[in-house]
C-alpha cells in the first residue's frame, strides 16, 4: 500500500502485463539494473489482484492478452488510480485501437518489437510526467494550505485546552472527534489537526454529512461505477477516495443515515471502499477526523446512532467552548475580524470603539465566532470612519437589539451579499448609482456586476446622465 505524505522516498513502482513469457522474461532483464520496483503479471486477473492490494506509478500492458484485452488493464488501472500512467504494447498496429487507449487514458503507444531505447524512454517520459504532476499537486495543495488556513485564536483557558490537545494529537493518526455548538470553529480544529500531521501534504476533504441528499450519500462518499443510479452517466471516485492520503473532515456526522454508518464503520475496520454498484474493492488510506454538536452518546443510546461507529471515531474528542464563555477573546478575535475584512475590502479600518465592544460583550452570541465574525464583516464593508462604532452594526439593527443578530424578512442571518442586496432594493429610488456604491463601500463597477448577476437593471434618478461602470 502507498506510504503516506512524509514518508521516506521510495522507488517508483511498475506493473508490467503481458502474456508473452519471453516479453516479460526480456523487459525483466531490460530494467533489472534500473532503480525500479517492478511485479510482472500475465493476465487482466493477477493484474487486478495487484492493482487492488499496492499502489503503482506505472502500468504497462500489452493490447491483446491470451483471455483478456490491454484495454480492460487500462480500465482497472485507472479505476484503482485516475492518475497513473499507461503504456500500452501492442503487435497489431491498429488506428483503432490506439484511439480507444488513447481515450481510457495511456500516455504512450508502442509498436512490437521495438528497441530498448525506445521502451525505456517511454518509461521515463511517463515516469517523469507523473512525477511533475504530483510536484505540481503538492505545490497546489501547500499553497491553498496557505489560503484556507485559519488560525485557532484565543487566550481563555478553554481554547488554550483545545490547542493543547491539537498540538499532541496532530502528529498521530487517530480518529478524532470535534464536539460543540454551531459555528465555535470545528473546522478549524479539523485544519489544524491535518495540517500539523504527517499528512499535511495529503488532500484535506470536507463532508458536511447533513448537506448531501440521503439518496446519493453513499454515491458521494464511497464513489459510484457508471449507471449506478439515474444520472450516473460517468463512474465517481467518491470523497472517501479523493481523501486518500490525507484527512476525511466529516462535518456534522450526526446526520450520516444509519445504512450509510454501517457502511462507513466497514471503510475504517477494512480500510478499503466499493462504490455503488461496482464489485471492485479498492484500498484507502485516510485519517478520520468528525465533528457534530449533537450529543452522540445519547443519540446512540436511542438508537439514531451506530454506538460501534461512536466509539471508533472517538478516540480522542475535543470540545469546542462557545464564544459567550471565552470572555476577552471576543475582543481578540473581533480585532482579528476586523484586520482580515478591512484588507479584502480595500477599507482603512483599524480599530473598535467602546460602544461597538460594549456591544459586542453585552450579546449572548447564539451564533458563536460565525456570528461575530459576520457582524464584523458587515460593519467593516459599511462604514465609512476608521473606527467601528456602535452606529456600524449594520445600519443600526444590532444596536437596537443585541440579544439578536440581524434578520432578513424570514428571520434567518443576512449574508453580507443578501444585505447589500437588500440595500439595493430598498434605497435604489433614493440615491444614484454613485451614491448607492459609495454607502455601500464598494465601487461602482463592483455594483454593476452584482446587478447583473442579480438581473437587476441600474436605476437613476431624473437629471442624471448615465451611469456606467
Amino acid at each position: 500500500m502507498r506510504s503516506a505524505p512524509g514518508a521516506a522516498a521510495r522507488l517508483p513502482r511498475m506493473l508490467v502485463v503481458d502474456d508473452d513469457e519471453g516479453m516479460r522474461a526480456g523487459i525483466e532483464m531490460l530494467l533489472r539494473d534500473l532503480p525500479y520496483e517492478v511485479t510482472y503479471r500475465a493476465s487482466l486477473k493477477e493484474a487486478r489482484e495487484s492493482l487492488g492490494g499496492e499502489a503503482f506509478d506505472l502500468v504497462v500492458t500489452d493490447l491483446r492478452l491470451a483471455r483478456d484485452s490491454g484495454l480492460d488493464v487500462i480500465r482497472q488501472s485507472k479505476a484503482a488510480d485516475p492518475a497513473v500512467p499507461v503504456i500500452l504494447m501492442t503487435s497489431f498496429s491498429s488506428l483503432e485501437s490506439a484511439i480507444s487507449a488513447l481515450r481510457l487514458g495511456a500516455c504512450e503507444y508502442i509498436i512490437k518489437p521495438f528497441a530498448n531505447d525506445e521502451f525505456l524512454h517511454a518509461v521515463e517520459r511517463a515516469l517523469g510526467e507523473r512525477r511533475l504532476r504530483q510536484e505540481n499537486a503538492v505545490l497546489r495543495r501547500s499553497l491553498r494550505k496557505v489560503r484556507e488556513r485559519k488560525p485557532l485564536i484565543g487566550e481563555h483557558a478553554s481554547i488554550r485546552r483545545v490547542m493543547e490537545i491539537v498540538r499532541r494529537v496532530a502528529p498521530s493518526d487517530v480518529n478524532v472527534l470535534i464536539l460543540g455548538e454551531s459555528g465555535t470553529g470545528k473546522e478549524l480544529v479539523a485544519q489544524a489537526l491535518h495540517y500539523d500531521s504527517p499528512r499535511a501534504d495529503g488532500p484535506l476533504v470536507t463532508v458536511n454529512c447533513g448537506a448531501i441528499p440521503s439518496e446519493l450519500v453513499e454515491a458521494e462518499l464511497f464513489g459510484h461505477a457508471r449507471g449506478a443510479y439515474t444520472g450516473a452517466v460517468t463512474a465517481g471516485e467518491g470523497l472517501v477516495r479523493e481523501a486518500h492520503l490525507g484527512t476525511l473532515f466529516l462535518d456534522e456526522i450526526g446526520e450520516m443515515p444509519l445504512a450509510t454508518q454501517v457502511k462507513f464503520l466497514r471503510v475504517l475496520e477494512e480500510k478499503t471502499v466499493r462504490p455503488v454498484g461496482s464489485r471492485e474493492v479498492h484500498p484507502v488510506d485516510v485519517r478520520i477526523v468528525a465533528a457534530t454538536n449533537k450529543d452522540l452518546k445519547a443519540a446512540s443510546e436511542r438508537g439514531e446512532f451506530r454506538e460501534d461507529l461512536y466509539y471508533r471515531l472517538n478516540v480522542i474528542d475535543v470540545t469546542m467552548p462557545s464564544l459567550r464563555e471565552r470572555g476577552r477573546d471576543i475582543d481578540l478575535l473581533a480585532e482579528h475580524f476586523v484586520v482580515r475584512y478591512a484588507a479584502r475590502f480595500g477599507k482603512r479600518v483599524s480599530g473598535m470603539d467602546r460602544s461597538f465592544k460594549e456591544f459586542l460583550h453585552a450579546h449572548d452570541w447564539p451564533g458563536n465566532v460565525r456570528e461575530l465574525e459576520n457582524l464584523v464583516e458587515r460593519a467593516v464593508l459599511l462604514t465609512d470612519q476608521e473606527t467601528l462604532t456602535r452606529s456600524d452594526l449594520d445600519g443600526g439593527r444590532h444596536a437596537r437589539a443585541p440579544e439578536a443578530a440581524a434578520e432578513g424578512d424570514d428571520g434567518h442571518p443576512l449574508s453580507v451579499e443578501n444585505y447589500i442586496r437588500q440595500t439595493v432594493l430598498k434605497h435604489q429610488d433614493q440615491y444614484s448609482e454613485l451614491e448607492l456604491a459609495s454607502l455601500l463601500g464598494i465601487g461602482r463597477k463592483a455594483l454593476w456586476t452584482r446587478r447583473r448577476r442579480w438581473g437587476l437593471p441600474r436605476q437613476g434618478r431624473p437629471g442624471k446622465g448615465p451611469e456606467d461602470p
